[in-house]
């Protein structure tokens, strides 16, 4: 118990605050563009994690969106049913109201998930054509999709745009913003309920870190540097188009309980 409570601490210090937050984009930026480069100048050093099928990735990279949906949904229905709660003393029927509210962040980023990645799709299957031997005496066949061409044993040459660094890059930004809302939350040590926050935190800070590990790993081992760049630079544009400026508006989930005013009994979100 003690030492989950120093984990948690540590983890505030460095998460809960702005400063991580407010230079991450940088850093994945600088991230995809350096690696882009090692990997080009035959730099890299060969190691497990350029297998398609080692555990981080199976296990957690190819369903990083259920991961970071599954931790933040009782993060943010705890965190936030508290503060409203303890800090805007309403009602339970309002702090409800506004726990569901804010769980439209969890809807809105599943809607980013599936649209980006099926668009990413239809943008392989548009610029590909399949690399395929014709057995004797039949027909070229022409495929329209990649799926086709990997059924029938074909490989399938299109531009395929970094689906990882999009989805690890929009995961780890929206995990940083959610967790901004510790700063603002008191709860007292014995409580049951700062022990299941605190371990929610300590899991979704330690998920970060893989994500942001894993992100390093795309860009050294995988995709073109065009590929790469266009997924980090649509994971970015997907967390500053809702943290930044869709949830500054009235009709959205808005922002984590710390940017409204404490005085205030509205919906009114400011950073």
């Amino acid at each position: 118990m003690e030492r989950l409570e120093r984990s948690g601490r540590c983890l505030r210090a460095a998460l809960a605050r702005g400063r991580v937050r407010r230079r991450l984009p940088a850093l994945l930026l600088a991230i995809a563009v350096l690696g882009s480069v090692l990997k080009d100048s035959d730099l890299v050093p060969d190691t497990p994690l350029q297998n398609k099928r080692n555990p981080l990735n199976v296990y957690f990279v190819k369903v990083a969106w259920a991961w970071t949906l599954w931790l933040l949904l009782p993060f943010i229905t705890l965190t936030t049913y508290e503060l409203a709660r303890s800090k805007l003393l309403w009602g339970r029927s309002k702090s409800a109201l506004l726990v569901l509210r804010r769980l439209g962040a969890l809807l809105v980023g599943t809607a980013v998930w599936y649209v980006c990645t099926q668009l990413f799709i239809y943008v392989e299957n548009l610029t590909g054509e399949c690399s395929l031997q014709a057995k004797p005496r039949q027909p070229p066949r022409v495929y329209a999709s990649k799926r086709d061409c990997h059924r029938d044993g074909g490989v399938w040459n299109g531009f395929d745009i970094s689906g990882h660094c999009f989805l690890l890059s929009y995961c780890a930004m929206m995990i940083l913003e959610e967790v901004a809302v510790l700063e603002a939350l008191s709860i007292e040590h014995s409580s049951k309920l700062r022990v299941l926050i605190n371990g929610l935190f300590v899991s979704l800070g330690f998920l970060t870190v893989i994500w942001v590990f894993m992100f390093l790993c795309t860009a050294l081992y995988f995709h073109d540097f065009s590929q790469k760049l266009l997924g980090v630079l649509i994971g970015l544009a997907a967390w500053y188009g809702t943290y930044r400026f869709w949830y500054l508006k009235p009709f959205s989930p808005g922002l984590p309980l710390p940017n409204i005013p404490l005085s205030s009994k509205k919906y009114s979100y400011s950073r």
